[in-house]
């Protein structure tokens, strides 16, 4: 499972044999959330999250969307044109 993008300590990861649509999973000490990259433009939207708190969940959307150009590659580059 590929690092891509470290946040404020989080790892942001793309899994090989993951499913479409493009997305990242967002692991901490205290939880992991899903967010959709909807590619080429975004934004991030939340899927799904177990433990992150509301604000905690913002921050990371909005570092997600900061790095979505680079994510979108890396989910092509690993998964094949979306």
């Amino acid at each position: 499972m590929p690092t891509v993008l470290r946040l404020d300590g989080l790892r942001v990861v793309i899994y090989p044999n993951d499913h479409r649509p493009a997305h990242v999973h967002v692991i901490g000490p205290v939880g992991e959330a899903v967010f959709v990259l909807q590619c080429p433009a975004g934004p991030p939207v939340l899927r799904e999250s177990f433990g992150f708190k509301r604000l905690e969940l913002g921050r990371i959307r909005a570092g997600l969307a900061a790095a979505l150009a680079a994510l979108c590659d890396e989910w092509s580059a690993i998964h094949g044109g979306e």
